[in-house]
Protein backbone atom coordinates (compact mmCIF):
# COMPACT_ATOMS: atom_id res chain seq x y z
CA UNK A 1 0.00 0.00 0.00
CA UNK A 2 3.18 2.23 0.66
CA UNK A 3 3.82 2.38 -3.31
CA UNK A 4 0.20 2.97 -3.91
CA UNK A 5 -0.18 5.93 -1.81
CA UNK A 6 3.07 7.26 -2.77
CA UNK A 7 2.11 7.13 -6.50
CA UNK A 8 -1.08 9.10 -5.90
CA UNK A 9 0.67 12.00 -4.06
CA UNK A 10 3.47 11.93 -6.40
CA UNK A 11 0.60 12.02 -9.05
CA UNK A 12 -1.35 14.97 -7.14
CA UNK A 13 2.34 16.80 -6.62
CA UNK A 14 3.00 16.70 -10.33
CA UNK A 15 -0.88 18.04 -11.15
CA UNK A 16 -0.34 20.89 -8.59
CA UNK A 17 3.69 22.16 -9.21
CA UNK A 18 4.36 20.47 -12.38
CA UNK A 19 8.20 20.66 -12.43
CA UNK A 20 9.61 23.42 -10.57
CA UNK A 21 12.21 25.15 -11.74
CA UNK A 22 14.58 25.31 -8.50
CA UNK A 23 14.02 21.33 -8.16
CA UNK A 24 16.93 18.79 -9.38
CA UNK A 25 15.36 16.83 -11.90
CA UNK A 26 16.89 13.10 -12.85
CA UNK A 27 15.60 13.69 -16.55
CA UNK A 28 18.70 16.09 -16.45
CA UNK A 29 21.00 13.84 -14.56
CA UNK A 30 19.89 11.36 -16.94
CA UNK A 31 20.44 13.25 -19.58
CA UNK A 32 23.60 14.46 -18.66
CA UNK A 33 25.10 10.78 -18.93
CA UNK A 34 23.76 9.89 -21.99
CA UNK A 35 25.50 12.63 -23.59
CA UNK A 36 29.02 11.73 -21.69
CA UNK A 37 28.65 8.36 -22.56
CA UNK A 38 28.10 9.22 -26.17
CA UNK A 39 30.59 11.02 -26.55
CA UNK A 40 32.98 8.69 -24.64
CA UNK A 41 32.20 5.76 -26.82
CA UNK A 42 32.20 7.19 -30.05
CA UNK A 43 35.63 8.41 -29.45
CA UNK A 44 36.41 4.57 -28.31
CA UNK A 45 34.85 2.65 -31.05
CA UNK A 46 35.42 2.73 -34.90
CA UNK A 47 33.22 4.60 -36.61
CA UNK A 48 31.87 2.21 -38.71
CA UNK A 49 28.51 0.98 -38.88
CA UNK A 50 28.94 -1.86 -36.68
CA UNK A 51 31.01 -0.01 -34.38
CA UNK A 52 27.98 2.31 -33.88
CA UNK A 53 25.48 0.00 -33.78
CA UNK A 54 27.38 -1.73 -30.78
CA UNK A 55 28.16 1.68 -28.79
CA UNK A 56 24.42 2.46 -29.20
CA UNK A 57 23.89 -1.11 -27.44
CA UNK A 58 26.62 -0.27 -24.86
CA UNK A 59 25.10 3.07 -24.18
CA UNK A 60 21.58 1.98 -23.66
CA UNK A 61 22.43 -1.51 -21.36
CA UNK A 62 24.86 1.01 -19.23
CA UNK A 63 22.18 3.79 -18.96
CA UNK A 64 19.31 1.77 -18.41
CA UNK A 65 20.80 -0.85 -15.61
CA UNK A 66 22.94 2.35 -14.29
CA UNK A 67 19.42 4.13 -13.40
CA UNK A 68 17.40 1.20 -11.77
CA UNK A 69 20.79 0.02 -9.79
CA UNK A 70 21.35 3.71 -8.81
CA UNK A 71 17.48 4.56 -7.49
CA UNK A 72 16.89 0.79 -6.40
CA UNK A 73 20.16 1.12 -3.98
CA UNK A 74 19.45 5.06 -2.60
CA UNK A 75 15.53 3.07 -1.92
CA UNK A 76 16.91 0.29 -0.26
CA UNK A 77 19.54 2.51 2.13
CA UNK A 78 16.69 4.82 2.66
CA UNK A 79 14.45 2.14 3.95
CA UNK A 80 17.33 0.96 6.07
CA UNK A 81 16.96 4.35 7.25
CA UNK A 82 13.26 4.39 8.48
CA UNK A 83 10.28 3.45 5.90
CA UNK A 84 8.90 6.71 5.95
CA UNK A 85 11.58 8.02 4.29
CA UNK A 86 11.78 5.82 1.70
CA UNK A 87 8.37 6.27 0.99
CA UNK A 88 9.14 9.97 0.71
CA UNK A 89 11.79 9.30 -1.96
CA UNK A 90 9.24 7.34 -3.98
CA UNK A 91 6.52 9.87 -3.64
CA UNK A 92 9.28 12.21 -5.27
CA UNK A 93 10.48 9.61 -7.91
CA UNK A 94 6.83 9.42 -8.73
CA UNK A 95 6.37 13.31 -9.18
CA UNK A 96 9.36 13.65 -11.12
CA UNK A 97 8.40 10.64 -13.34
CA UNK A 98 5.24 12.11 -14.73
CA UNK A 99 4.53 15.58 -16.88
CA UNK A 100 1.31 16.31 -16.76
CA UNK A 101 1.09 19.97 -15.60
CA UNK A 102 4.59 20.60 -17.84
CA UNK A 103 2.95 19.18 -20.74
CA UNK A 104 -0.46 21.40 -20.40
CA UNK A 105 1.69 24.27 -19.62
CA UNK A 106 3.83 24.02 -22.60
CA UNK A 107 1.03 23.94 -24.50
CA UNK A 108 -1.20 26.35 -23.38
CA UNK A 109 1.87 28.57 -23.78
CA UNK A 110 1.60 28.03 -27.57
CA UNK A 111 -1.97 28.44 -26.87
CA UNK A 112 -1.64 31.80 -25.87
CA UNK A 113 1.12 32.91 -28.22
CA UNK A 114 -1.92 32.35 -31.26
CA UNK A 115 -5.12 33.37 -28.95
CA UNK A 116 -3.96 36.00 -26.47
CA UNK A 117 -0.82 37.50 -27.87
CA UNK A 118 -1.62 36.82 -31.69
CA UNK A 119 2.01 36.02 -32.64
CA UNK A 120 2.58 33.28 -34.65
CA UNK A 121 6.03 33.61 -34.53
CA UNK A 122 6.07 33.46 -30.82
CA UNK A 123 3.70 30.25 -31.27
CA UNK A 124 6.35 28.56 -33.10
CA UNK A 125 8.89 29.35 -31.03
CA UNK A 126 6.97 27.85 -28.33
CA UNK A 127 5.99 25.14 -30.21
CA UNK A 128 9.78 24.19 -30.95
CA UNK A 129 10.07 23.51 -27.18
CA UNK A 130 7.65 20.35 -27.21
CA UNK A 131 8.21 19.09 -30.74
CA UNK A 132 11.20 17.42 -32.92
CA UNK A 133 10.16 18.77 -36.31
CA UNK A 134 11.18 22.33 -37.97
CA UNK A 135 8.63 25.13 -36.50
CA UNK A 136 9.96 28.08 -38.62
CA UNK A 137 7.38 27.61 -41.22
CA UNK A 138 4.75 25.97 -39.97
CA UNK A 139 1.39 28.08 -40.82
CA UNK A 140 -1.46 28.64 -37.72
CA UNK A 141 -2.83 25.34 -38.53
CA UNK A 142 0.51 23.60 -38.50
CA UNK A 143 1.43 24.79 -35.17
CA UNK A 144 -1.94 24.03 -33.65
CA UNK A 145 -1.79 20.54 -35.58
CA UNK A 146 1.66 19.94 -33.83
CA UNK A 147 0.48 20.84 -30.42
CA UNK A 148 -2.58 18.75 -30.10
CA UNK A 149 0.01 15.50 -31.24
CA UNK A 150 1.90 16.37 -28.95
CA UNK A 151 -0.31 16.65 -26.52
CA UNK A 152 -1.81 13.04 -27.72
CA UNK A 153 1.40 11.15 -27.80
CA UNK A 154 3.23 12.75 -24.64
CA UNK A 155 0.01 11.54 -22.66
CA UNK A 156 1.15 7.94 -23.25
CA UNK A 157 5.09 8.74 -23.06
CA UNK A 158 4.97 11.44 -19.93
CA UNK A 159 2.10 10.06 -17.84
CA UNK A 160 0.88 6.55 -18.68
CA UNK A 161 3.66 4.95 -19.26
CA UNK A 162 5.50 6.23 -16.18
CA UNK A 163 2.66 5.31 -14.16
CA UNK A 164 2.61 2.31 -15.78
CA UNK A 165 5.77 1.08 -14.84
CA UNK A 166 5.70 2.98 -11.20
CA UNK A 167 2.88 0.48 -10.68
CA UNK A 168 4.18 -2.68 -12.17
CA UNK A 169 7.97 -2.31 -10.34
CA UNK A 170 8.10 1.23 -8.06
CA UNK A 171 10.15 4.27 -8.78
CA UNK A 172 13.07 2.59 -9.52
CA UNK A 173 11.50 1.05 -12.82
CA UNK A 174 10.05 4.47 -13.69
CA UNK A 175 12.91 6.02 -13.22
CA UNK A 176 14.63 3.37 -15.52
CA UNK A 177 11.26 4.09 -17.89
CA UNK A 178 12.05 7.53 -17.99
CA UNK A 179 16.06 6.99 -19.49
CA UNK A 180 14.54 4.57 -21.85
CA UNK A 181 12.23 7.99 -23.07
CA UNK A 182 15.01 9.70 -22.58
CA UNK A 183 18.03 8.37 -24.83
CA UNK A 184 14.70 8.09 -27.54
CA UNK A 185 14.54 11.62 -27.11
CA UNK A 186 18.13 12.33 -27.13
CA UNK A 187 19.58 9.61 -29.77
CA UNK A 188 16.48 7.83 -31.69
CA UNK A 189 16.38 10.38 -34.82
CA UNK A 190 16.60 8.93 -38.29
CA UNK A 191 19.60 10.82 -39.38
CA UNK A 192 23.06 10.89 -39.83
CA UNK A 193 24.39 11.06 -37.09
CA UNK A 194 22.15 8.37 -35.20
CA UNK A 195 20.75 6.19 -38.15
CA UNK A 196 23.25 2.98 -36.06
CA UNK A 197 24.42 4.50 -32.91
CA UNK A 198 20.25 5.60 -32.19
CA UNK A 199 18.92 2.18 -33.42
CA UNK A 200 19.11 0.31 -29.91
CA UNK A 201 18.12 2.99 -27.73
CA UNK A 202 14.53 4.03 -30.20
CA UNK A 203 13.84 0.55 -30.51
CA UNK A 204 14.13 -0.32 -27.13
CA UNK A 205 11.43 3.00 -26.27
CA UNK A 206 9.20 1.23 -29.06
CA UNK A 207 8.97 -2.03 -27.10
CA UNK A 208 9.11 0.01 -23.79
CA UNK A 209 6.09 1.99 -24.99
CA UNK A 210 4.20 -0.67 -27.14
CA UNK A 211 1.83 -1.60 -24.30
CA UNK A 212 1.09 1.32 -22.68
CA UNK A 213 0.38 3.28 -25.57
CA UNK A 214 -2.56 1.11 -26.72
CA UNK A 215 -4.05 1.45 -22.83
CA UNK A 216 -3.63 4.76 -23.13
CA UNK A 217 -5.27 4.99 -26.54
CA UNK A 218 -8.44 3.31 -24.42
CA UNK A 219 -7.94 5.87 -21.69
CA UNK A 220 -8.01 8.55 -24.67
CA UNK A 221 -11.40 7.37 -25.88
CA UNK A 222 -13.44 7.31 -22.74
CA UNK A 223 -12.26 10.66 -21.90
CA UNK A 224 -13.40 12.15 -25.27
CA UNK A 225 -17.15 13.22 -23.70
CA UNK A 226 -14.84 15.26 -20.72
CA UNK A 227 -13.53 17.49 -24.00
CA UNK A 228 -16.82 17.96 -25.69
CA UNK A 229 -15.02 14.97 -27.61
CA UNK A 230 -17.08 12.16 -29.68
CA UNK A 231 -16.09 8.90 -28.33
CA UNK A 232 -17.57 6.52 -30.65
CA UNK A 233 -15.56 8.29 -33.49
CA UNK A 234 -12.58 8.43 -31.39
CA UNK A 235 -12.94 4.56 -31.39
CA UNK A 236 -13.50 4.06 -35.38
CA UNK A 237 -10.49 6.14 -36.10
CA UNK A 238 -8.04 4.90 -33.37
CA UNK A 239 -9.17 1.30 -35.19
CA UNK A 240 -8.67 2.63 -39.05
CA UNK A 241 -5.46 4.87 -38.12
CA UNK A 242 -3.51 3.68 -35.00
CA UNK A 243 -0.89 1.98 -37.51
CA UNK A 244 -0.71 5.56 -39.84
CA UNK A 245 2.84 6.45 -38.24
CA UNK A 246 6.84 5.01 -38.56
CA UNK A 247 6.80 4.82 -35.18
CA UNK A 248 4.71 1.42 -33.71
CA UNK A 249 3.14 3.80 -30.53
CA UNK A 250 2.72 7.19 -31.54
CA UNK A 251 -0.40 6.86 -33.97
CA UNK A 252 -2.58 5.08 -30.99
CA UNK A 253 -2.94 8.29 -29.24
CA UNK A 254 -2.89 10.33 -32.24
CA UNK A 255 -5.70 8.02 -33.77
CA UNK A 256 -7.62 8.53 -30.27
CA UNK A 257 -7.25 12.21 -30.22
CA UNK A 258 -7.86 12.94 -34.06
CA UNK A 259 -11.31 10.77 -33.99
CA UNK A 260 -12.47 12.58 -30.45
CA UNK A 261 -12.08 16.02 -32.17
CA UNK A 262 -12.94 15.40 -35.48
CA UNK A 263 -9.75 17.00 -36.79
CA UNK A 264 -6.69 15.35 -39.31
CA UNK A 265 -3.43 15.53 -37.25
CA UNK A 266 -0.14 13.64 -38.60
CA UNK A 267 0.92 14.23 -42.73
CA UNK A 268 4.23 15.67 -44.09
CA UNK A 269 6.66 17.72 -42.12
CA UNK A 270 9.86 18.72 -42.09
CA UNK A 271 12.64 17.40 -39.90
CA UNK A 272 16.21 18.98 -40.01
CA UNK A 273 15.55 20.67 -43.10
CA UNK A 274 14.10 17.28 -44.70
CA UNK A 275 10.63 16.80 -45.82
CA UNK A 276 8.81 13.37 -44.67
CA UNK A 277 5.49 12.46 -46.67
CA UNK A 278 3.73 10.97 -43.61
CA UNK A 279 0.45 9.81 -43.61
CA UNK A 280 -2.54 11.63 -42.17
CA UNK A 281 -4.66 10.25 -39.37
CA UNK A 282 -8.06 10.95 -39.21
CA UNK A 283 -10.44 13.04 -41.08
CA UNK A 284 -11.25 16.51 -41.67
CA UNK A 285 -14.40 16.94 -40.49
CA UNK A 286 -13.40 20.47 -39.94
CA UNK A 287 -10.46 22.87 -39.55
CA UNK A 288 -8.47 22.12 -36.91
CA UNK A 289 -8.56 25.68 -34.70
CA UNK A 290 -6.36 26.67 -31.64
CA UNK A 291 -9.40 25.83 -29.30
CA UNK A 292 -8.58 21.99 -30.22
CA UNK A 293 -5.42 23.04 -28.04
CA UNK A 294 -7.98 23.63 -25.39
CA UNK A 295 -9.68 20.34 -25.76
CA UNK A 296 -6.75 17.83 -26.42
CA UNK A 297 -5.44 19.63 -22.79
CA UNK A 298 -8.99 18.54 -21.14
CA UNK A 299 -8.77 15.37 -22.54
CA UNK A 300 -5.37 14.79 -21.57
CA UNK A 301 -6.44 15.67 -17.84
CA UNK A 302 -9.21 13.55 -17.93
CA UNK A 303 -7.53 10.32 -19.26
CA UNK A 304 -4.91 10.85 -16.87
CA UNK A 305 -7.08 10.83 -13.70
CA UNK A 306 -8.69 7.85 -15.23
CA UNK A 307 -5.25 6.35 -15.66
CA UNK A 308 -4.28 7.36 -12.02
CA UNK A 309 -8.18 5.20 -10.78
CA UNK A 310 -7.07 2.02 -12.58
CA UNK A 311 -3.30 2.12 -11.31
CA UNK A 312 -4.96 2.65 -7.71
CA UNK A 313 -7.73 0.31 -8.57
CA UNK A 314 -5.38 -2.75 -9.47
CA UNK A 315 -2.80 -2.38 -7.07
CA UNK A 316 -5.60 -2.18 -4.50
CA UNK A 317 -6.88 -5.51 -5.66
CA UNK A 318 -3.62 -7.58 -6.17
CA UNK A 319 -2.79 -6.63 -2.35
CA UNK A 320 -6.21 -7.47 -1.25
CA UNK A 321 -5.51 -11.20 -3.16
CA UNK A 322 -1.77 -11.35 -2.31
Amino acid sequence: MMLTTAIVCGFLLDLVLGDPAWMPHPVVMIGRWISHLERMLRRTLPQTERGELFGGIVLVVCVVLGVFAAAQGIYIVAAWIHPILAWMVQVVWCWQALAAKGLADESLRVYRCLVEAGSLADARRAVARIVGRDTEGLSREGVVRATVETVAENYSDGVFAPLFYLAVGGAPLGLAYKAVNTMDSMLGYQNERYLYFGRAAARLDDAAGYVPSRIAALFLIVSAPFAGGNAKNAWRIWRRDRRNHASPNAAQTEAACAGALGVQLAGPASYFGKRYDKPFIGDAVRQIDADDILAAVKMMYAASVLSLFLVTAVRFLAALLA
